[in-house]
């Protein structure tokens, strides 16, 4: 029997194009076929009719098949939706090639240009659900029979670009390679429309081109004219991409992926990483796909250090320019850490070629990211109008270790073809325009987790993707000055208006509402009268009683009669520090002097927007999830506290005699008398009373502080940009650090040396577990023996509070770990609590019926331990499973690595926040120095200016604590993440121990296991704080409803 393509040629012409693996193959075999089928290319939709008419064979109609189905949605009104619309799409990028596919769809006209003449970007993209069952329904699998057939889901530019231009190129997009887009040239006269500038000289056809809409996917440094631009900033970033030959090798098969490892809940897998090869990193992940390809942030002074960076410059651009990264070290650099990273088993690593032939391998800058202030704009000139939209980088530039970039590109995609269909069926401009800013407004917050759960229902329709739609939520008047009118007069944009330099209404207090509102607090209480923010507070009594009053309690009034200024002014102080979460601004001498007014006022102030919406009520104490209340700062506090007394404890130096005990206890109202400093004792150490300005000077640097840089710690003040980890100078967030009690300097935990602690070189978890404790447990002094039983049940056990309330998530960090646990336990880590083997019937039903599934071509088998494979082997027999659902491994594998991948994505968009949180205060420190030195100078100003100026710095200073607030609350969540690394790591070395025989274990053996044995308490324990505090504050914020807003 002949073969289709032996009796009709252009049969041969359309299998080269599905098989081609080159972007020039793919053009010369369309050409070919159409050709053959007496076809000009860029034909639009009639010309799909035609191809699809005379090929008719199986393989095409499988094809067909998929692309008539998706044709078929009532959207597209079979095609007849936009057939008067000319389109223009710049960019033959995923994002560009996405919107071509949808625009084609409705039957406009597209033409493509593009700069380049060849795919060559080998970088890996990680993929949503809905990008991958949007990729098959376009033929993904017919096109590339790898697409996602491993353990992650994953595609490279090049694949992505190359499946994608070739249904562009079958839906009748006209596309032109080498050719520049410059800028647009306005209709000269009437009746004329809209045309593209273009380099070099392009054809007649094109240049006469006139279209009615542009859709811009050239990436992020290129946005057209008339858009703007925010930058958005964190601290200097470096991420390094590298991709190395995959050979396809069994050797290479047998490596397991990697969706994400974060310094940030695993410290010990970098702090190996470091000792071994010198190489300091933030994260790295690793994908196999086309290539093995790595990326990776690196920290500054390691390359530096390593000859990667030759200087160092400010200039980030400088930085990272060609001249200065050494081509040699970077690539050493790169291949050490892949090494690492999966052990040696990929043997020599040889990096693929770029697109100009060298190593594939670069560094690039991701310190600020790009957004663009509006997704679309329309321009009109002699009655000709022409809609301009933005899609990809140029809209939005993604945070790589999200994985977002893909997905909300074809969102953006989306949106604009929508928007152009509203175009096309004559809305307004303004409606169509505040459309599509209702919908950009969305795009920023989507995650596979907040979108529709149907992901085969999506569509154009933004109804079928986004729940809770609300297109109006941006009215036409607000875009006005999205639509420019050559006859009309210029509407200035709301980022161009000046600051007028007056504090929004109701913002932050006046100077005399802060006073009133103090006098409110401190009414009734003896030898207190508040008449201004200077003199009134000498004495300690003002600021006793407003402590007193939020929370009752902690003394009585009558017990502070006889006690001098200083004593009663260090209490307040500690008292609003440790219960009520008030940092200080100024020491307790500088308070009693009198001598910092403007420190007092800034400090006041905090207490007045923390507590200003709580309802005067002396009977009771205030709530410390009350609205406004920084609960996490103290809740972190107290961790930080409770930490250096048990390390204290561990060094033999009792802290003040007293019992250890759970700081985070007393988020609940406690039983237990407050401690009352004796007269000898101070609050904080003897360093501070040394100076009586001593919060004016910075205790490292000795610098001057002023009051937006005053980080208080230990009783001392810092600038932020000096309180950083002695080893490694990194930043030091809220319960992340300690204080060596020998040498006095801080430390990162990672970093903070430990007496008496020997190293351990099996890099089986962090240097110490015990010391990075952060809510160290009531220690236990006996030893404690468990039977066999009660220590599987305590290494498999699961925290469940309050039904109500969702616990911390706790998935494993490697996909056997999880796929093991699972097995022997539950499947509370994916969400999916039952203990039973019909939990495999289920995930496999469900694996089959999910976009992932693939019938072009098998899953890969990625290799798990032999301990691992063995569990999974004897569950899957006895059950029954292995018979019925042979793929279960392949669905364990699957939802062990969707699990990780989440957890790196948390952990990224933490330290990114945490990033953009530390620059911003950068930038809160320099305005309030400006208004610090304007206030404190002997200047002839105007009483009004400075009360304006005065408001500004108070300002300032709100939103300064609103972003410490905020910084607290991440590193809430990072606490869970690290107790949940902790808790595998333990959970796992205790396993060691028990499937030993009890007859085999030596008496060293025994005392090790019971050490594991107290770790894994304590952690628990901690946990099991955590989601305390989270509970107690959720039902403090249910009880105290919506209340009135401060």
């Amino acid at each position: 029997m002949a073969s289709p393509t032996s009796i009709n040629p252009a049969h041969a012409h359309f299998e080269s194009v599905l098989q081609a693996q080159l972007c020039q193959d793919v053009l010369s075999s369309f050409q070919g076929l159409c050709r053959a089928l007496g076809l000009e290319p860029g034909g639009g939709l009639p010309q799909y009719h035609k191809i699809k008419a005379q090929l008719n064979y199986w393989s095409a109609k499988s094809l067909w098949a998929k692309l008539d189905k998706r044709a078929s949605q009532p959207v597209y009104q079979q095609g007849r939706a936009c057939t008067s619309t000319k389109c223009l799409v710049v960019g033959a990028g995923p994002c560009g090639l996405r919107a071509a596919v949808e625009l084609a769809m409705l039957g406009a006209r597209v033409v493509l240009v593009e700069k380049r003449t060849k795919f060559s970007r080998h970088n890996v993209l990680h993929l949503w659900p809905f990008t991958i069952h949007d990729l098959r329904a376009l033929g993904a699998k017919k096109f590339y029979g790898r697409f996602c057939t491993g353990s992650l889901d994953h595609i490279s530019i090049r694949q992505l670009q190359l499946l994608l231009l070739k249904v562009a190129l079958l839906l009748g997009v006209e596309i032109h390679w080498g050719v520049t887009f410059t800028g647009l040239q306005p209709p000269p006269r009437k009746g004329s429309g809209w045309r593209a500038q273009l380099q070099p000289s392009p054809p007649a056809q094109l240049a006469n081109y006139e279209f009615d809409v542009l859709i811009s996917a050239a990436g992020g440094k290129f946005v057209p004219e008339g858009f703007t631009v925010r930058e958005m900033r964190g601290k200097l970033a470096i991420g390094i991409t590298a991709n190395f030959v995959n050979g396809r090798t069994v050797e290479e098969t047998q490596v397991p992926e990697i969706s994400g490892v974060a310094r940030i809940y695993n410290q010990s897998f970098f702090q190996s990483l470091l000792k071994a090869t010198g190489i300091d990193l933030e994260n790295i992940v690793y994908y196999k796909d086309d290539t093995h390809y790595f990326v990776m942030t690196a920290k500054k002074q390691c390359l530096l250090r390593l000859g990667v960076l030759r200087q160092d410059w400010p200039e980030t651009d400088r930085l990272l320019g060609s001249a200065n990264v050494a081509p040699e070290a970077l690539q050493r650099f790169a291949r050490a850490a892949a090494d690492f990273a999966t052990h040696g088993k990929l043997g020599k690593l040889e990096f693929a070629q770029d697109a100009h032939g060298r190593p594939d391998v670069s560094a690039f800058d991701f310190t600020s990211m790009m957004r663009a202030e509006s997704s679309a704009r329309v321009q009109e000139k002699h009655g000709a109008r022409l809609l301009l939209g933005l899609v990809g980088d140029c809209l939005v530039e993604p945070f790589w270790p999200l994985g977002t970039g893909v997905a909300r590109g074809f969102l953006a995609a989306f949106d604009a073809a929508w928007m152009v269909k509203r175009w096309a069926e004559g809305a307004g401009p303004l409606e169509v325009l505040a459309e599509r800013e209702s919908l950009y407004q969305l795009l920023s917050q989507t995650s596979p987790e907040n979108m529709h759960r149907n992901v085969a229902q999506y569509g154009l329709d933004p109804a079928s993707r986004y729940p809770n739609l609300n297109l109006r939520a941006v009215t036409p008047s607000q875009v006005r000055d999205l639509y420019d009118v050559e006859a009309k007069e210029p509407v200035r944009r709301m980022s161009d208006k000046t600051d007028s330099g007056k504090p929004a209404t109701g913002s932050v207090a006046t100077q005399e509402e802060l006073l009133h509102w103090c006098q409110e607090q401190t009414a009734g209480y003896p030898g207190v009268h508040v008449t201004d923010l200077s003199s009134s507070w000498v004495d300690g009594l003002a600021l006793c009683a407003l402590v007193h009053r939020l929370r009752p309690g902690l003394l009585e009034p009558s017990e502070l009669q006889g006690v001098g200024a200083l004593e009663a002014t260090s209490w307040a102080l500690k008292m609003a520090e440790h219960e009520l979460g008030i940092t200080p601004v100024l020491s307790a001498q500088a308070m009693v002097a009198g001598n910092d007014p403007l420190g007092l006022i800034a400090y006041l102030s905090h207490f007045h927007s923390a507590f200003k919406s709580t309802p005067h009520n002396p009977a009771g104490p205030v709530s410390q999830g009350s609205p406004g209340t920084a609960s996490a700062v103290l809740f972190l506090g107290k961790l930080q506290r409770t930490l250096q007394r048990t390390r204290a404890q561990g060094n033999g130096e009792d802290a003040g005699g007293k019992k250890p005990r759970v700081e985070v206890e007393a988020e609940t109202p406690s039983t237990e008398e407050p401690p009352v400093p004796e007269p000898d004792v101070p609050v904080t150490p003897p360093s501070q009373y040394q100076e009586a300005s001593a919060e004016d000077l910075c205790a490292l640097c000795g610098e001057h502080l002023y009051i937006l840089e005053r980080l208080c710690a230990n009783g001392r003040f810092f600038h932020r940009s000096c309180f950083r980890c002695h080893i490694c100078e990194a930043t030091l967030w809220p319960s992340g650090y300690g204080q060596h009690p020998g040498d006095g300097h801080f430390y990162c935990l990672q970093h903070l040396p430990q007496p008496g602690h020997k190293e351990d070189s099996s890099n089986r978890g962090p240097e110490s577990q015990e010391e990075t404790s952060p809510v160290p447990s009531q220690p236990t002094r006996r030893l404690i023996r468990l039977s066999s039983p009660e220590r599987q049940r305590l290494s498999s056990l699961h925290l469940t509070p309050d039904p109500e309330m969702e616990p911390p998530p706790k998935p494993p960090r490697s996909c056997s770990v999880l796929a093991r646990q699972a097995l022997e336990g539950s499947f509370v880590g994916w969400r999916m609590p039952v203990q039973s083997p019909q939990v495999l019937v289920a995930v496999e039903k469900e694996e089959e019926e999910s976009p992932c599934s693939s019938d072009e071509e098998a899953e890969e088998d990625v290799p798990l331990d032999s301990d691992t494979e063995q569990v999974l082997w004897n569950l899957a027999k006895n059950s029954g499973t292995m018979n019925s659902y042979p793929t279960w491994r392949r669905t364990l594998l699957r939802r062990a690595k969707e699990e990780e991948m989440k957890r790196f994505c948390k952990a990224q968009a933490i330290q990114r926040r945490q990033n953009e949180i530390e620059a911003a205060l950068r930038e809160l420190e320099a305005k309030g120095m400006e208004l610090e030195l304007a206030l404190r100078s002997r200047s002839s100003s105007p009483e009004q200016q400075k009360a304006l100026w005065l408001e500004q710095l108070l300002q300032l200073v709100q939103k300064k604590n609103s972003l410490v607030a905020e910084e607290a609350e991440l590193m809430i969540t990072v606490q869970e993440l690290n107790l949940e690394e902790k808790q595998w790591q333990l959970d796992q070395e205790l396993r060691t121990y028990m499937n030993r025989e009890e007859t085999l274990k030596t008496a060293a053996d025994r005392q090790a296991e019971d050490q594991v044995l107290r770790k894994l308490v304590d952690v628990v324990n901690q946990r099991d704080a955590l989601i305390r505090f989270q509970e107690e504050r959720r039902l403090s914020e249910l009880a105290s409803g919506p209340g009135p807003q401060g």
